[in-house]
Formats: structure tokens, C-alpha cells, sequence
């Protein structure tokens, strides 16, 4: 049987960031940069379900329930002026399976892991080049440390920092408290204001997503825009597949 868990955005997401301290985030952020040279409304609440482990697995609401609050020119026009945070799931992959679980993954091994398909490898540098176009402004760029989420980053970024707070938990199947360590984890990332006029990326995996909002992230590649409030809660606006990006007005 499937648990349920009401998380709150507003009250209960700010005594969530308060508990957790602002040294959550450092915690979970890996101290070294690589470059590649070349909601608002409080109160409104997300249901969380158990979701297998391992990407494909079904989680709360996908994708497709989700209706959107800002689209087309308002979208850019927003996300022009900064404020914001897009949660990517990472671009498309050859294989789809829980290779967190794997007694052979090694997180500094690609080889050992799922990795972008040439369809990723498009699918991520079509959207660096949307972002460039409609100058989207991006200062920090997350990513988890596994292979598909911080190629993702850097093909379409030009650069990415690891964190570890991105990352799976070793498990095909979560336990109610793994569910609540990727939560813990992810939050502080999700609830960060950017700096002023400009926003932030993460790039990540769908049981991470899935398990802060109750959405389950679909297909591969597929972005959400937040948009944190400053008390530790947010608003989910609107969400966008790897092909939408080249098609915002002004692209």
C-alpha cells in the first residue's frame, strides 16, 4: 500500500528549511566547479507517494496532470528577469533502469552507469542553445554526481557543480525514510532564491523531484520552473519538455 505524506509549500516548507538550517546546503555541495571552457501561495499542498526506486518508476502526479500557470511569452518574460529555479531531469538515456542499486555503479565510472543516448546528447545542447537565444540568464548550475545529470549540465550549460544532495539513495525500492532523505536533501536547492536577475539550474533525476513535490518528472529531459517565495516555500509555474525550449516566442 502506498503512504501518503501532505507536504505544505508555504508554512510548512519554511519550518522545513528552518529545521534543516541554511549549512544543509553546503552539506550536500561538493566543494569543486567544473566549467567547460568552450510557491508562492502558503498553504497549497503536494501529495507524496512512495515511487519504486530507480528512474521509471511511478511516483505521485506525472507530468501530464500538471497545468501550467505561466506559458509562451510570459513564461520567457519571467524567466528573462531572474528569480527562479528549473529542476531539469536529466536528457535521454540509452537504457532506463535503477542502476543506483547496482553493485557495480561507480559514480566517477561512467561506464557503470546509464548514459545520455545521441538523443540526449541533442536533446541537451538544443537546449543551451534556447537558452542562449531567448537569453534566458543562468548563474548556478547544480547537477548530481551521476554521469547523465552533469553531462546534461555541462552540454547545455557550459558548466555544473556536483552535489551529492542529487543523488539516489542505493536502493530499488525506497523506505519511507529514504523518500525522507531525498526530500531533506533536495529542498534547500528547490527553496535557494537566485541572485538578483538571474536563475538557477538544477539538473537531477525524477524519485529526487518526485519526492519534494509529489510530481513525478516526465519524459527524460523534461524541466520545471520554480519559483521560490524567501520563507522556505515555492510555486511550481510551469513545466517544459527538451523540445519546448526552441519554441518559446522570441527563440
Amino acid at each position: 500500500m502506498k503512504r501518503q505524506i501532505k507536504l505544505w509549500t508555504g508554512i510548512g516548507a519554511c519550518m522545513l528549511a528552518q529545521s534543516l538550517g541554511t549549512e544543509a546546503i553546503a552539506a550536500g555541495l561538493n566543494s569543486s566547479t567544473t566549467t567547460n571552457p568552450g510557491i508562492e501561495s502558503a498553504g497549497q499542498e503536494y501529495l507524496l507517494t512512495d515511487a519504486a526506486g530507480g528512474e521509471g518508476g511511478e511516483g505521485g502526479d506525472s507530468s501530464s496532470d500538471f497545468q501550467d500557470r505561466l506559458s509562451g511569452a510570459a513564461l520567457l518574460s519571467a524567466l528573462r528577469s531572474g528569480g527562479y529555479v528549473i529542476y531539469f531531469r536529466h536528457a535521454q538515456t540509452d537504457a532506463d533502469y535503477a542502476d543506483q542499486a547496482s553493485a557495480t555503479l561507480d559514480l566517477n565510472d561512467c561506464s557503470t552507469q546509464r548514459t545520455l543516448s545521441q538523443v540526449g546528447w541533442q536533446q541537451a545542447r538544443a537546449i543551451g542553445q534556447a537558452f542562449q537565444s531567448l537569453q534566458i540568464p543562468v548563474a548556478q548550475v547544480y547537477s548530481s554526481e551521476y554521469c547523465r545529470a552533469w553531462q546534461t549540465a555541462d552540454l547545455a550549460f557550459g558548466r555544473f557543480q556536483k552535489t551529492s544532495a542529487l543523488n539516489f539513495p542505493p536502493s530499488e525500492e525506497y523506505t519511507d525514510a529514504q523518500v525522507q532523505q531525498m526530500r531533506n536533501a533536495v529542498m534547500p536547492l528547490l527553496t535557494a532564491v537566485p541572485a538578483q536577475g538571474t536563475n538557477t539550474v538544477i539538473v537531477g533525476h525524477d524519485d529526487i523531484f518526485d519526492a519534494a513535490t509529489g510530481i513525478y518528472p516526465e519524459p527524460q529531459g523534461v524541466a520545471y520552473v520554480i519559483r521560490p517565495n524567501g520563507q522556505g516555500g515555492f510555486d511550481i509555474l510551469a513545466n517544459m519538455t527538451a523540445t519546448e525550449w526552441a519554441e518559446l516566442p522570441g527563440s
